[in-house]
């Protein structure tokens, strides 16, 4: 397929741009359906801003006891871990639970 430069205009600025040859064979053959919509400074001010800030939230670890700040708003009735009780949970083998629970009952 021959692709030549278009001239289309950003939906944020309102500038013009050229969605080149090589651009418009990327996006085919990526399956890309739409044509792009901004600039590329747009684009790259849109990706940066959208970095989002977490919260921290102060709580208590169910394990521990430690006051411990988490990224995110606990839950209610759901245990909260601090980072090193976290880290110690994921180190268990995700099997020895299941494991204990069904040689108990064999």
């Amino acid at each position: 397929m021959e692709f030549t430069d278009r001239v289309l205009k950003c939906i944020d600025c309102g500038a013009e741009f050229v969605f080149t040859a090589g651009e418009q064979t990327f996006f085919y053959d990526k399956q890309f359906q739409n044509d792009p919509k901004r600039c590329k400074p747009c684009k790259a001010k849109r990706s940066r801003s959208a970095r989002r800030v977490r919260p921290e939230t102060r709580t208590t670890c169910s394990a521990c006891g430690l006051e411990t700040t988490v990224p995110f708003r606990p839950t209610q009735g759901r245990p909260v871990l601090c980072r090193s009780c976290f880290q110690k949970q994921q180190a268990q083998p995700h099997g020895a639970d299941f494991a204990a629970r069904t040689s108990a009952s064999a």
